[in-house]
């Protein structure tokens, strides 16, 4: 059977738990050699009843979930796959209360994997910096996600008021490649001058021409690029001087975080920004399957545990052994 470029095509493909522990199987290890995440050694022996291994070199089993975003997960592998393609394909998110629908499984437990999902997503650009140097354009923007004053209660409106416009605002900062159509964004702390001109030294190659606006925290990049500058209290526009290209960005993740999301946590909005991210640079070349393959082949490594998502230390905690008393297809 032909690998999935629906949605549908892909319920009907990952319906076969012996299609989809094969796929999962293939992503891990390409060249058909099984190694054991915990120790390193080849040497072991599959257990196809349980569809586990044991490994000769650590004595302990392990399961094609160990050391993914899926470890000591009772989820089986169809719904998971379901939840990611949902995810990475839809263009304005998709909620947890979708999810608890669409695949049957509690709203907590929804959101749960879509953390972990989006923990998976994360960081999928090289570790490299954009920009070609000369003759290459990019812009740098920031922006503050957080609600709306007008929306709040009296008495919160007015304690924020008495702390500052944007005292209950997150600051995400984000830099824009224009021939790449490629974006990269975080949370940050603050707006100061060296933190901004640290995160565009880490990430942009010297010489590179950057399009900014008039905020003094971008004001000593012409020392290392190209620097122009709009001002928006005048006009957006002057003639290619513009950041159009990144608050287009924001556009979307603004959308997509008062839309579909409602309410984000301050604490949890880079992972929602990683999402964003994710589709926003996977939106050109590639259809439905080639954005889902590629996250599934970013999810191991990246575990994230319950506790360490709430910060909640009586959370249950398990060891980590990948293995169970059921039968699941992965």
């Amino acid at each position: 059977m032909r690998e999935p470029l629906t949605l549908q095509q892909a319920i009907v493909y990952f319906s076969d738990p012996e299609r989809i522990f094969e796929y999962a199987k293939q992503l891990r290890w390409p060249d058909g050699k099984v190694v054991c995440p915990r120790c390193g050694s080849d040497k072991n022996s599959f257990v196809k009843t349980r569809r586990l291994w044991f490994c000769y070199g650590c004595q302990k089993q392990f399961t094609i979930k160990v050391k993914t975003i899926f470890e000591d997960s009772a989820i089986t592998l169809d719904k998971w796959m379901t939840a990611i393609w949902m995810l990475v394909n839809c263009k304005n998110g998709v909620s947890s209360y979708e999810i608890h629908r669409a695949i049957g499984v509690t709203q907590k437990t929804a959101w749960f994997m879509l953390q972990r999902i989006r923990t998976a997503l994360k960081d999928t650009f090289p570790h490299t910096k954009i920009g070609g140097g000369s003759g290459s354009t990019l812009e740098a923007d920031e922006t503050f996600v957080g609600g709306k004053l007008q929306n709040m209660h009296a008495d919160r409106r007015k304690t924020i008021e008495q702390k500052g416009p944007r005292a209950n605002k997150t600051i995400v900062f984000g830099i824009l490649d224009r021939d790449l159509r490629q974006v990269r964004a975080k949370v940050v702390p603050d707006l100061k001058r060296e933190l901004l001109q640290n995160e565009i030294l880490n990430q942009v190659k010297h010489g590179s021409t950057i399009y900014t606006d008039s905020a003094v925290g971008y004001d000593k990049l012409h020392y290392r690029f190209v620097h122009d500058v709009v001002n928006h209290t005048e006009r957006y526009v002057n003639g290619q001087v513009h950041t159009q290209g990144i608050e287009n960005f924001w556009s979307l993740l603004k959308r997509t975080l008062s839309g579909t999301y409602v309410a984000v946590e301050p604490f949890h909005l880079s992972r929602y920004v990683d999402e964003q991210v994710f589709r926003f640079n996977n939106r050109k070349d590639k259809n439905d399957g080639d954005r889902f393959r590629l996250a599934m082949s970013q999810v191991l490594g990246k575990r994230l545990t319950y506790s360490e998502l709430t910060g909640k230390s009586d959370s249950p905690h398990h060891a980590e052994t990948g293995t169970g008393t059921e039968q699941v297809p992965f």
